[in-house]
């Protein structure tokens, strides 16, 4: 696992003949939407480099040479700072998968630029993995790449070797998937990109697929799959406490991010799970789930369904902090609300009631840290409930009705 450019003998146990087809990637892949960051001379947010440099260092040196980024992820920045620290190692020691991330029509002429820009950027003549970025129905699809001649193009891209492994992200409803996938006779997708954990197995958001029929679709093509949110976002590195009590009990010492990583790696299909990895203690955490890779047996999978279903019972707002609803209209930090409500929820700070004990002081400490967190221009009452932001949401979250939820329980 510690040599990037071949395959790992922890990653050829846990799948087979599929790494023998598909040689030289990782379970684990680096996610690139979550870069860290820092502030410049101006006081403006800008990616930190010399940290990203550090990560990928780190990540080739014990295997993950999966990286996967996207034109418009932070602020179309990602890819620059991906493609810096990746191109001080040999090309030969990492993959790149990237996006055509065209979200309305969009010209014929658009289209090819921003894949030009992609190979530009990485100064490569391939990409390693190419998706079309969040599919979610038939029109969407015909609409974006059909009816434009796109399609046309990325096939003959990928004949002559330019795109190595054509592929597309999904969000969207069952019937949404099932007319996609049908186009796989006359596409042949290498990949698809798709959201599992053992929440989203049973238990998916708003309008998307649970994950259980996604996959068994994708294995019965017997198409290789990328999974997408494997933590949901962090939601499942940072459980409820009673959940987090009951994986503690029975692996102490492992971290309560581990259970997630090792569900979606113990399935035989999974050609890698991405991981947003912002800090260097995320990544050896991971590498440690996966570099000692343990599958989950049938009774552990069951016992993840369990706690999956307890999850549900908890009012938590289903968001993974991608950002997409961003920027509001009206200024409302809708990511910042959402992850303040989850956290205290999830830290049992959560104020139930009137009748529970220290009621007064749990109250006024709460809504000062909430002030304190959001400030009050940015706070969930200035939702005017535009919709804006619901267009956007991979998680099809009812963005406007959560905070007014949450509003209703502030006041």
């Amino acid at each position: 696992a510690k040599n990037p450019g071949k395959t790992g003998t922890s990653n050829k146990d846990l799948h087979g003949e599929m790494l023998q087809h598909y040689p030289g990637i990782g379970v684990l892949g680096y996610g690139c939407m979550r870069w860290p960051q820092k502030r410049n001379e101006q006081g403006r947010q800008v990616i930190d480099q010399e940290e990203v440099n550090r990560l990928v260092d780190f990540a080739l040196e014990h295997g993950v040479n999966y990286f996967d980024t996207s034109p418009v992820y932070l602020g179309g920045d990602s890819e620059r700072a991906t493609s810096e620290a990746l191109n001080r190692h040999p090309r030969e020691s990492w993959l790149i998968a990237t996006k055509m991330s065209v979200f309305n029509a969009t010209s014929y002429d658009d289209c090819v630029a921003m894949y030009h820009k992609s190979l530009d950027i990485f100064k490569t003549d391939h990409l390693d993995y190419y998706l079309l970025h969040g599919i979610g129905t038939l029109n969407d699809f015909n609409t974006r790449f059909k009816n434009t001649g796109v399609m046309e193009f990325l096939l003959k891209e990928r004949e002559a070797g330019h795109i190595r492994n054509l592929g597309f992200s999904f969000h969207g409803n069952r019937e949404g998937f099932d007319q996609i996938i049908a186009l796989h006779d006359q596409y042949h997708w290498d990949f698809v990109q798709i959201q599992m954990n053992y929440v989203d197995w049973e238990h998916p958001n708003g309008r998307n697929t649970r994950a259980d029929y996604l996959y068994s679709e994708l294995d019965k093509r017997e198409i290789p799959i990328v999974i997408m949110e494997p933590l949901r976002g962090g939601a499942l590195s940072d459980v409820p406490a009673q959940i987090a009590d009951q994986l503690k009990e029975r692996e102490p010492e492992r971290s309560i991010a581990s259970w997630a990583f090792r569900y979606v790696g113990s399935f035989p299909r999974v050609l890698c799970a991405l991981s947003g990895m912002t800090y260097m203690e995320h990544l050896q955490d991971n590498l440690e789930t996966y570099l000692d890779f343990q599958p989950l047996d049938d009774e552990e999978k069951k016992f993840l369904l369990d706690v999956a279903t307890q999850m549900e019972d908890y009012p938590l707002v289903k968001c993974t902090g991608c950002n997409y609803c961003m920027p509001c209209p009206y200024g409302i930090n809708i990511p910042g609300i959402f992850k303040f409500y989850n956290d205290n929820i999830t830290a049992g700070t959560y104020v139930k009631s009137k009748e529970q004990a220290g009621y007064a002081r749990a109250r006024r400490k709460y809504l000062l840290a909430y002030n304190e967190a959001i400030p009050t221009v940015r706070q969930a009452d200035h939702c005017i409930a535009c919709r804006r932001c619901e267009r956007e949401c991979p998680q099809n979250i009812r963005i406007p009705d959560e905070l007014r939820r949450i509003d209703r329980y502030i006041e």
